[in-house]
């Protein structure tokens, strides 16, 4: 369990976290979410110990192993499968002691405690999370330093998996991760036997992969039940009760204000007139939750419209090597409104043949043409490191508008989502999503026919990635996007290519289907990494299994169903009772009875909290049992 008890933390002066308080129980899936620079990965910080807390207290249970994702896996000559291993330092060090002891006795300790922790499949395990993350046998075996950064992250990302720690710690995991990584990952928390706390911006992690969110608004931890559909629903719920209450306060406040005005100086009244105006003092006022505005992401429409095919290839090879092909056996079409999402591992060439499509790589062979004045817009998240550091965000726009007047210059940069105090800010001292939207407003400067956007999610929240679906949509060009980010495919996309086996080919299925397709590999890989070669179950013996497992399971969820009516009945009553202590007119009326509702309020606010409590602890049963072979 987690507890955080009125914790307070700062960093360069800024208070980000406020006297906030909360609880997480063991074995809870919790997604963080809040606006980029609300002070997420500082509250893992001060978790983790790396940053001291200006007041409060943060405890766990005697023994608790914290694990976090290093900022780097080390660029050495060992193996993958070996940094990995290393991970684990209980076995690690039981496997050095195992060959320098003598003592029969000691000798034998050490044996049960590898016995015990399952040291002797380690290698298996460790194999089935590297594969999970993209890399097959032969990557496992090369050193760590033939890998580029981006890869040594999933090395470090596989080692704290690995090490399986009782609290886990990931800050954004699926930043460094494709599709088909993070549908692992995603699939790997939701199983995860011990606690996770997840910073997370992608929509489907945070409904698949948490049974809980927990928001760092206002500078305080809000806790939700449920994945990140239902908390967005729960909080629009909270704030229009909140708008009611605070218009309910008012209007009581503007009638006891105009009583007190009208009556204090009549002698007969006067007793009165001073008894609201004590009750006013005593009204506290409740405060609206002023929603921070996210700027619009816009995308220049095209000065002119290209003729459709816009790119058509055929039978084309591309590549860096010219004996050594990427992909090959390309024959594809563009027409001028697609909307194209590619899959496929990253390694498999996606990148690749964007580049083809953006004239920064040259087909091998066969033939790439393109509508006569076609305008080409190429954003990929690495060239972020191309902005020029010292340079503002005026700066930039001002080299591609030489001679336009200062005011239009600043336009230009408002249309790309930067704010006015931001305008001036050098690029280095920019957030990673202010970044992004500075390149992708640099992008797409010449007004683009298509739009080829890879990755183009990392470092924006929610919010801002809901405006990009937005800029999306109204664009009336072509667009083709990688991401990992499944609601932005879903929700901007008509057509699906796959990008395997060296080349690339429409996707009959669905993400859904593909989603099947991923997990399924994955799990056929996890039983060749654990040598579970045993005979195929027949479908008639896999629903019967099924069957008998949900009859069984069927006391358990019905436990579940009658706490979930019970948290509903306590909201409920909650709401009530809150409705009714929002009367500021009760504490003058009716002192007896409002204390009476107070208690009843902290009664019901202490079962809540037991009931989610249980309700947490039942659903990790549940999951755990169907999962359970």
């Amino acid at each position: 369990m987690l507890q955080i008890t009125d914790l307070s933390a700062r960093i360069a002066g800024r208070l980000l976290i406020d006297h906030a308080s909360l609880t997480l129980p063991a074995g809870a899936k919790t997604g963080l979410v809040g606006r980029n620079g609300a002070g997420k990965s500082t509250l893992f910080r001060v978790i983790t110990g790396d940053l001291a807390a200006e007041s409060g207290s943060i405890s766990v249970p005697k023994g608790t192993r914290i694990g976090q994702v290093a900022q780097e896996a080390p660029g050495t000559s060992e193996s993958l499968i070996e940094i990995v291993l290393q991970a684990d330092e209980e076995r690690a060090a039981l496997l050095t002691e195992a060959e320098l002891a003598h003592d029969p006795m000691r000798i034998a300790e050490i044996q049960m405690r590898l016995t015990d922790i399952d040291a002797h499949s380690a290698e298996a395990r460790a194999a089935a999370i590297l594969s999970g993350l993209g890399f097959d046998h032969e990557a496992q075996q090369r050193p760590v330093s033939s890998f580029s950064g981006g890869w040594r992250m999933r090395v470090a990302l596989a080692a704290v998996l690995f090490s399986r720690p009782d609290l886990l710690l990931l800050d954004e995991p699926t930043n460094y991760l494709d599709l088909e990584g993070t549908l692992w990952l995603e699939n790997f928390v939701a199983r995860y036997p011990y606690t996770v706390l997840l910073i997370s911006h992608d929509r489907d992690v945070l409904n698949n992969a948490v049974d809980s969110i927990v928001h760092l608004d206002q500078k305080k931890l809000v806790f939700y039940r449920g994945g990140y559909d239902q908390f967005e629903r729960q909080r629009a719920e909270k704030l229009e009760l909140l708008e009611k209450q605070i218009s309910k306060q008012a209007a009581e406040r503007a009638h006891m204000e105009a009583f007190v005005a009208r009556f204090r100086a009549k002698a007969t009244k006067a007793r009165q007139a001073q008894s609201r105006l004590k009750a006013l003092e005593r009204m506290k006022p409740l405060v609206s939750v002023v929603e921070e505005e996210v700027i619009p992401i816009v995308f220049p429409t095209p000065e002119k419209r290209a003729a459709s095919p816009i790119i058509a290839i055929d039978r084309a090879k591309v590549g860096y090597q010219p004996d050594k092909p990427v992909l090959s056996r390309l024959s594809l079409r563009i027409d001028t409104d697609d909307r194209i999402a590619l899959l496929g591992a990253n390694g498999n060439g996606k990148s690749t043949f964007a580049k083809l499509l953006a004239d920064r790589l040259a087909p091998q062979e066969g033939t790439l043409t393109k509508a006569p004045g076609l305008k080409i817009s190429y954003f990929a998240q690495h060239q972020i490191d191309d902005l020029r550091p010292q340079e503002s965000a005026v700066q930039h726009v001002r080299r591609l508008m030489p001679e336009a007047p200062e005011p239009a210059v600043r336009s230009r940069v408002a249309q790309m989502g930067l704010r006015t105090e931001k305008m001036d800010t050098v690029a280095d001292s920019l957030s990673g999503g202010e970044k992004a939207r500075l390149l992708m407003g640099l992008a797409t400067f010449e007004a683009p026919n298509l739009l080829i956007l890879d990755e183009p999610t990392n470092h924006l929240d929610i919010e801002a990635r809901e405006s990009l679906i937005r800029a999306l949509n109204d664009f009336p060009g072509a667009v083709l996007i990688i991401s990992h980010d499944r609601h932005i495919i879903e929700a901007t996309v008509d057509r699906l290519w796959l990008v395997r086996d060296g080349t690339v080919a429409a996707y009959d299925g669905d993400l859904e289907d593909y989603r099947k397709l991923i997990l399924s590999v994955g799990r056929d890989a996890d039983k060749a990494a654990s040598g579970d070669n045993a005979p195929t179950v027949s479908k008639a013996d896999q629903r019967r299994a099924a069957a008998e497992k949900r009859e069984a399971l069927k006391p358990l969820k019905k436990k579940i169903d009658a706490t979930e009516s019970q948290i509903e009945r306590l909201q409920r009553t909650l709401a009530g009772l809150d409705e009714k202590l929002a009367d500021a007119g009760l504490y003058s009326r009716a002192p007896a009875k409002a204390a009476e509702l107070a208690k009843q309020r902290a009664d019901a606010t202490k079962a809540l909290a037991a009931a989610e409590e249980e309700w947490l602890a039942l659903t990790e049963e549940h999951e755990t049992a169907m999962a359970a072979e």
